[in-house]
């Protein structure tokens, strides 16, 4: 191997190396964030570009028999939680039941209102639709960080 290819090779093991020793914890914080913020958001009228289609679907998924506002700072509890369970790595097994449990629910305007989700079905979607649909990073990353709960870490080769 020439000293270019020798460099390079020796660069990239380092960063996979710091990729490999920090992912795991970017990922949990970064999510983090995400759910705090965005629970955060709930508490104050208006702000949350989801509060519109959160409460139509959670007043179908409960028969109407919630009120907007308990809805609203219900929803915003729950995803602070979520948030600062895994900013703070607390709980890591309930915080992701939360965390799934509540992207069930998030998924869930897809198939109530496919009309307010998609321009055109099954494959053009309106912003909430792609608010939605982002989601399945968010799954995906919960799937990772529960690989974890155990001791689990990423491995270097």
């Amino acid at each position: 191997m020439n000293l270019r290819g020798e460099t390079f090779e020796k660069a990239d093991r380092k960063i996979t190396f710091w990729m490999a020793q920090r992912g795991l914890d970017l990922l949990r914080i970064s999510i983090g964030v995400v759910f705090f913020w965005f629970g955060i958001l709930k508490f104050f009228s208006g702000l949350s570009p989801a509060e519109g289609i959160a409460v139509q679907t959670i007043e179908v998924l409960t028969f109407g028999l919630i009120s907007e506002s308990v809805i609203l700072y219900g929803l915003g509890l729950w995803e602070v939680a979520i948030g600062v369970g895994l900013l703070f790595k607390l709980f890591m097994r309930e915080t992701l039941l939360l965390l799934f449990l509540q992207m069930i629910g998030t998924f869930s305007p897809l198939f109530l209102f496919p009309a307010e989700v998609f321009h055109v079905f099954p494959y053009s979607l309106t912003i909430e639709g792609q608010y939605i649909v982002k989601n399945i990073v968010i799954v995906s990353a919960g799937i990772v960080l529960g690989a974890t709960v155990r001791g689990g870490r990423l491995a270097v080769e």
